[in-house]
């Protein structure tokens, strides 16, 4: 009889992404804004109907997000080196 216990399956190991470059606050404000601004458009497309993919929110939201937690590491980092 063969031994019926498996192995676990190899895991990928996470890859993450590298910053392609180094902005500063007031880029990723500039940039904050622009995308408040097309998450607007679609949503007020999405509600008339008109957008095609409303996965596109999710992915504004997320994006979003992720300048808001760069935006809050840099003001952290500013500030500890003003200490």
């Amino acid at each position: 009889m063969a031994d019926s216990t498996k192995t676990p399956a190899a895991k990928a190991p996470k890859v993450t992404k590298k910053a392609a470059e180094v902005k500063t606050i007031e880029q990723l404000n500039e940039e904050l804004v622009k995308l408040h601004g097309e998450h607007l458009e679609s949503r007020k497309s999405h509600r008339s109907g008109e957008l095609v993919n409303p996965h596109v929110l999710t992915v504004q939201r997320k994006s979003i997000a992720r300048v808001m937690t760069a935006i809050n590491a840099a003001q952290t980092v500013a500030v500890k080196e003003d200490n």
